[in-house]
C-alpha cells in the first residue's frame, strides 16, 4: 500500500515537474521569439545584477570593516546630543555662536589656534562689523616689508586671521609637555562624532578607575584616545562670565556655546548651504511642475488620437489623383 502510494506521489510529481517545465519553456520561447529586444535586455539585465550585487557586498565590507574598528577603539563613545541646528530647516544659534567665541577668546585661545578663520568672517554671523573690527585691532601683527624693507607692527584689520598662540610647532611642545595642541578651525568636522565628541571631551573628565596610571601632566578622560590626554579640565562652572545674565554659565552651557561656536568655524558656510538647498527644492518643484504640465499639452493630442484605416477613401482618393494628373 505505501509503495503503491509513493509510486503515485513519484508520478504525479514528475508530471507536474514536466508540465511546469514544459509551461515556463514555452513562455520563454514565447516572450524570446516575440522580440529580440528581450534577449538584450535579459543581458543587460544580467551585467545590471552582477554590478548591484558587486555593489552591495563592498559596502556591506565597508560597514563592516568600519563598525569592527569602533567596536575595538580605545575610548568611550559619546552620547548624542539634541542640537538645535541639525535640524532641516533649522540655523545656528548666532547667540551661542557669539558666547562661545567669548569663551574661545578668554579660555581656549591661550592654547588653540584658528587659522583659517578671520575677522571678516565674525560680520554678520555674531558681530556687527565695528565690534568685528574693534576686536581685530587689539591685536598686534607683525607685517611688511614696507617701502624701505622694513618689518613693522600694526593693529589688526578685518582681513587678518586670528593670531596663533605660538611661534612655531616646537614652542606649542615645549609649553604642554610635548604635546602640541591643535588648530580647532575644523576639529568638529575632523573628529568623529562631530559636536558630540567634542561636547563630551570638554565635559568628561573624571578620576581615572582603579589600575590605570597616568603620567605627570595628564589627565583622565574616556572620550580621548587611550584616555590619558594633556589637556586639563579648563571648563566648570562660571568658568566664563556671560553678559546675559538669562544664561547661567555652567559647565554644561560653556561646553555647549564653544562647540556650536567651532562647529560654525568648520562650516561658516552651513546656513548658506541649507538656504541654498530649500531654493533649489523651490525652484525645481515649480519647474518639473511646468515641464510636466507642458508635456501632458504638447502630447495630449497625439496620445488621444485614432487612427483608422478605411479602403474605401484610400481608393477614391487615389482615383482622385489619377484623374488629376495630365497625361
Amino acid at each position: 500500500m505505501r509503495l503503491d502510494m509513493a509510486s503515485k506521489l513519484l508520478n504525479f510529481g514528475s508530471k507536474f515537474f514536466k508540465s511546469s517545465k514544459n509551461f515556463f519553456n514555452g513562455a520563454y520561447g514565447k516572450r524570446s521569439s516575440s522580440s529580440i529586444n528581450a534577449r538584450k535586455w535579459t543581458g543587460t539585465r544580467q551585467k545590471l545584477l552582477t554590478f548591484g550585487a558587486l555593489t552591495g557586498a563592498t559596502g556591506l565590507l565597508m560597514y563592516a570593516m568600519d563598525a569592527s574598528v569602533d567596536a575595538s577603539s580605545d575610548s568611550v563613545h559619546p552620547a548624542k546630543q539634541q542640537w538645535p541646528h541639525k535640524g532641516f530647516l533649522s540655523a545656528i544659534d548666532k547667540e551661542s555662536v557669539r558666547r562661545g567665541y567669548q569663551v574661545y577668546k578668554e579660555v581656549c585661545s591661550s592654547c588653540h589656534s584658528l587659522q583659517y578663520i578671520a575677522y571678516r568672517n565674525l560680520v554678520g554671523v555674531c558681530m556687527t562689523e565695528a565690534e568685528a573690527k574693534a576686536e581685530a585691532e587689539g591685536i598686534t601683527v607683525h607685517d611688511g616689508p614696507d617701502e624701505e624693507g622694513n618689518y613693522y607692527d600694526r593693529p589688526g584689520k578685518l582681513s587678518d586671521y586670528f593670531p596663533m598662540p605660538y611661534p612655531n610647532e616646537e614652542a606649542g611642545r615645549a609649553a604642554n609637555n610635548g604635546a602640541y595642541p591643535p588648530d580647532l578651525s575644523y576639529i568638529v568636522s575632523a573628529r568623529k562624532g562631530g559636536e558630540d565628541y567634542v561636547f563630551a571631551l570638554l565635559t568628561g573628565y573624571c578620576d581615572p578607575p582603579a589600575g590605570f596610571a597616568l603620567r605627570d601632566g595628564l589627565y583622565f578622560n574616556p572620550y580621548f584616545s587611550g584616555g590619558a590626554i594633556a589637556m586639563g579640565q579648563l571648563i566648570s562652572n562660571e568658568s566664563v562670565s556671560y553678559a546675559d545674565e538669562d544664561v547661567a554659565p555652567s559647565a554644561s552651557q560653556i561646553a555647549k556655546d564653544v562647540t556650536t561656536f567651532l562647529c560654525w568655524t568648520s562650516e561658516p558656510e552651513y546656513d548658506i548651504r541649507k538656504i541654498l538647498v530649500i531654493k533649489v527644492f523651490v525652484i525645481s518643484a515649480f519647474l518639473i511642475g511646468i515641464t510636466y504640465y507642458i508635456k501632458r499639452l504638447k502630447w495630449s493630442a497625439l496620445k488621444s488620437r485614432k487612427i483608422f484605416y478605411l479602403p474605401e477613401i484610400q481608393e477614391k482618393a487615389k482615383k482622385a489623383a489619377e484623374d488629376n494628373c495630365p497625361k
